[in-house]
């Protein structure tokens, strides 16, 4: 019997729908726009995710990260995304980098210094290019592949360098300038060593090595008065079953040396992975709000297309009331038809952010977007809650009309 009075709502409901196609589609629309932005945001992040994840597990599962700061939950921190960062030295000390190379179970750590200035050499300046100042360990925690020379070790004279093979060739005009020389900041380095192209700009360093000079650390903190202004330290656990352990053991001591102040974050797993701007944050942020208005707009087009019908149709509730239609079958009637308009606008949304995500992804980005369960769960899931919302009220509209005055409003 329930299966009858569903089916037969459908089919009442698409032949409704179909009466008024313009306005149906205008209606859809709406609703596409708004689940379109959601699953734009969310393939794209779960791409990023993706990639990095498996950057990390390709590197044995056994890497946790140290960051200065906490993550960003508050809404306010969205607001103000340089806040935290801009005006502020970080947390991590070279003290706390030695405390963690002591902690049983840490086969090696290495820090992340990012410098600020611009790599020239004698005869060209690289526009795009990062400084950062680290130690040996680095080449083996982050795998850094050497295709000509040797990395940055104890041995080599503070003010050497290994350079990635993109910046080697936008400096030198070739990917084999072992001994040539460049300038940062008025100081000079010598190349001994270039990295194979390594193609992956988005990783859990957040350095693109293709464009990167590496620096000792102690070159690095002569740019800073001698201190060093870390802004990770990656960790290598012995294995990957003695990693939460050292997650615990650096948690543990890290707060004891920052005298009970949680000012930094230990990640691992998928915890890397998640970006960390909280530019980014912001950036996502505004866009999921902009997702949001255009779900709401759609959905009180579904309102209106809804009390219209309701209006049109008053002589066929009365109809249907008086044969002994309950006031249930009139809400599900008119919900089923809220919810056919929303699903369908679901559908189209889904496959239209997934272009606009490949598109972004092939022109802008480095990476395809996710296809997960996640993402259409939060999309169709969306999508129904906004029929339910806005379709409710006109169902029960319909429902409350008294059918003798319906009929005798029509005669």
């Amino acid at each position: 019997m329930i299966r009858l009075l569903l089916t037969e709502h459908i089919q009442n409901a698409y032949h409704a729908l179909r009466s008024t196609k313009l306005r149906t589609l205008l209606t859809t629309l709406g609703v596409a726009i708004g689940v379109a932005s959601i699953t734009t945001i969310l393939s794209l992040s779960g791409g990023i995710t993706g990639v990095v994840t498996s950057q990390v597990n390709a590197l044995g599962g056994n890497i946790t990260v140290v960051r200065p700061g906490t993550s960003a939950s508050e809404a306010t921190d969205f607001a103000d995304p340089i806040a935290e960062q801009a005006y502020t030295t970080s947390t991590i000390t070279e003290e706390d980098l030695n405390d963690i190379q002591n902690i049983s179970g840490v086969q090696s750590a290495a820090p992340l210094m990012i410098i600020n200035g611009t790599v020239k050499s004698p005869t060209a300046t690289a526009q795009k290019s990062t400084i950062v100042a680290t130690t040996p360990p680095l080449a083996n925690i982050a795998n850094l592949p050497i295709s000509e020379g040797q990395f940055i070790d104890t041995v080599t004279n503070g003010n050497t360098a290994v350079i990635g093979n993109q910046l080697a060739v936008d400096l030198f005009g070739t990917n084999v300038p072992l001994g040539q020389t460049f300038m940062v900041r008025g100081q000079m380095f010598t190349v001994i060593g270039v990295l194979k192209p390594m193609n992956d700009p988005i990783n859990f360093n957040n350095v693109d090595f293709d464009h990167t000079a590496i620096i000792s650390l102690e070159s690095g903190k002569s740019f800073h008065e001698g201190i060093a202004q870390i802004q990770q330290i990656d960790v290598r656990a012995k294995s990957v079953s003695a990693l939460p352990g050292v997650i615990k053991a650096i948690n543990a001591r890290l707060l004891q040396d920052h005298h009970g102040e949680k000012d930094f974050t230990v990640l691992s797993g998928k915890g890397i992975a998640e970006p960390t701007s909280q530019f980014y944050f912001a950036v996502t942020s505004v866009m999921t709000a902009i997702a949001g208005i255009s779900l709401v707009v759609g959905g009180i087009g579904i309102m209106n297309i809804m009390l219209v019908g309701v209006a049109e149709r008053t002589r066929e509730i009365g109809l249907r009331k008086s044969v002994g239609a309950s006031n249930g079958n009139i809400i599900w009637q008119f919900l089923i038809e809220a919810l056919i308009i929303s699903l369908l606008g679901g559908v189209i949304g889904y496959i239209s952010g997934y272009i606009v995500a490949f598109a972004i992804s092939t022109t802008f980005l480095t990476f395809s977007p996710a296809f997960t369960w996640q993402v259409a769960a939060a999309s169709f899931g969306t999508s129904l809650v906004v029929g339910v919302i806005f379709g409710i009220y006109p169902a029960i509209r319909a429902a409350r009309k008294d059918p003798i005055e319906s009929l005798r409003q029509y005669n």
